[in-house]
């Protein structure tokens, strides 16, 4: 059995397919299994991210502490976008120089010193 739940504009959708063997087994014909191969770690970013994701540290180490709508303001400015500047934001959520408090209205990020 197979659920998919989402949208489709303002339509909800909530459909579930019940696939016997023959069914799993006809549609597993039409996927080609590749062998996995050992993955490897990505080489470290050198690229114009890297130094975006640099500027956004400095951002913060810069005023030591900044509540989250007013970092997310200047992270879009500097990434050229929102949607950028939340990528930003997430990545800094989870940076060990960062460390993140609940504001009464917003949260705050603050520099963990070295």
């Amino acid at each position: 059995m197979v659920r998919i739940r989402g949208r489709i504009g303002d339509w909800p959708v909530d459909l579930t397919l019940e696939l016997g063997s023959e069914d799993w087994a006809q549609l597993a014909q039409h996927l080609a299994v590749a062998p996995v191969a050992s993955v490897a770690a990505p080489p470290p970013a050198t690229d114009a991210g890297d130094a975006l994701w640099q500027t956004a540290l400095q951002l913060v180490r810069e005023a030591g502490q900044v509540e989250g709508p007013r970092l997310l303001a200047q992270l879009a400015a500097l990434a050229g976008g929102e949607a950028a500047g939340k990528r930003l934001l997430v990545r800094l959520r989870h940076c060990e120089q960062i460390r993140m408090e609940t504001g009464a209205d917003a949260p705050i990020y603050h520099w963990v010193t070295e």
